[in-house]
């Protein structure tokens, strides 16, 4: 077993009863991502967990490669399939939409996943993958806590700006994204607003599309 799924495993329902807990965040959260989100028929949410965001979505198929969390997230009617970003088990152009929530901070290869999202997804697809921007600041305070929290402690953030050089390498146009959670999340009780582009809020959107000939499309 990975390193990184021990505590996933290990702790299933203690991640899952924090979306409970901060019910704000996760409202917040999925806010933004559902004003990137495009219309589809078939989904795929790779990095499913317990099954939150993709049940909330409306997503009926995961990748999951914790058990634990696998089963929570089929509780919830989710088909999970057992396998990692980096060697999806389908067949190339499968799905229209690939979501991705706080997953790309526990991948071993960004650039491997990111590929197999775009070999994945059908011309004119989109991938919309929200994640904790490392250059802000309360990105840099989780950057700091993170050999204290179960879950992080072998995380690796990232910066909005390396995960657009990711996504253009990778083939995707028409980049966009928005952002939220501008405080601190540890006193956080309200609401957040959802604000256009990124660099000031920790909590990142950010969408690509893969094209169906030549990427000349403006990019964000």
């Amino acid at each position: 077993m990975a390193p990184r799924i021990i505590p996933f495993d290990a702790y299933a329902s203690e991640y899952d009863g924090w979306f409970k807990e901060n019910k704000q965040i996760f409202r917040s959260e999925l806010q933004a991502v559902r004003m990137l989100m495009p219309r589809f028929d078939k989904a795929l949410e790779v990095g499913v967990g317990t099954g939150r965001f993709a049940g909330s979505l409306g997503i009926q198929t995961g990748v999951e490669p914790s058990g634990a969390m696998a089963d929570l997230a089929r509780n919830r009617g989710i088909t999970v399939v057992r396998a990692v970003a980096e060697a999806l088990p389908f067949v190339d152009q499968a799905f229209e939409l690939l979501l991705m929530v706080t997953t790309i901070c526990f991948l071993d290869d960004l650039d491997l996943a990111f590929r197999e999202t775009h070999r994945v997804l059908t011309g004119g697809g989109h991938f919309v993958l929200g994640f904790l921007d490392r250059d802000t600041e309360s990105g840099r305070v989780y950057e700091e806590r993170r050999n204290r929290s179960r879950f992080y402690r072998d995380a690796r953030f990232r910066s909005s700006g390396e995960v657009l050089e990711v996504l253009r390498q990778s083939g995707f146009c028409d980049t966009t994204s928005v952002q939220t959670i501008f405080g601190s999340p540890d006193t956080m009780q309200t609401f957040e607003p959802v604000k256009p582009g990124h660099g000031t809020g920790l909590f990142v959107v950010m969408r690509g599309r893969k094209p169906t000939g030549v990427c000349v499309s403006r990019q964000i």
